[in-house]
């Protein structure tokens, strides 16, 4: 399988996301700082976009059912750089949801199956709560 191996550009991409994770949550600890939360965004896309590709990136940005979503992390990241941070973190963290709402399920099959904490997801009441019903999402 030659589309998985983890080449370079992969590599680097993960640092970034990570980074920009990282970023964005120095941001919101230092009291909505816009420059950390820019900053954060910024590593974030480029992140993602170096790891799956700009033409994979932009298939998934641009599809029908994630426009919403593309359209609000937008919106929300302009008002992070114009100076409204809450309400930009606000509006990505909504657009955040919609784009990757698909990959919650998957999600939640990697982290029951993860060894130290898996089993409290496991438990009944944390799979009727969060939803499982033991799909994943094409990925």
């Amino acid at each position: 399988m030659v589309g998985y191996e983890m080449d370079d550009w992969k590599k680097i991409g993960l640092g970034l996301t990570g980074f920009g994770v990282f970023f964005s949550f120095l941001g919101i600890v230092f009291f909505f700082d816009k420059g950390l939360l820019a900053i954060g965004n910024i590593l974030f896309i480029s992140g993602v976009i170096m790891t799956i590709g700009v033409k994979s990136s932009l298939q998934f940005f641009l599809k029908h059912s994630n426009f919403k979503g593309t359209v609000s992390f937008g919106i929300g990241f302009f008002f992070v750089i114009i100076g409204w941070p809450v309400i930009g973190m606000a509006v990505e963290a909504y657009g955040f949801l919609i784009l990757f709402s698909g990959f919650w399920p998957t999600l939640s099959v990697f982290v029951q199956k993860t060894p130290v904490i898996g089993w409290v997801f496991q438990q009944p009441f944390m799979r009727s709560f969060l939803g499982y019903r033991g799909k994943r999402a094409p990925v």
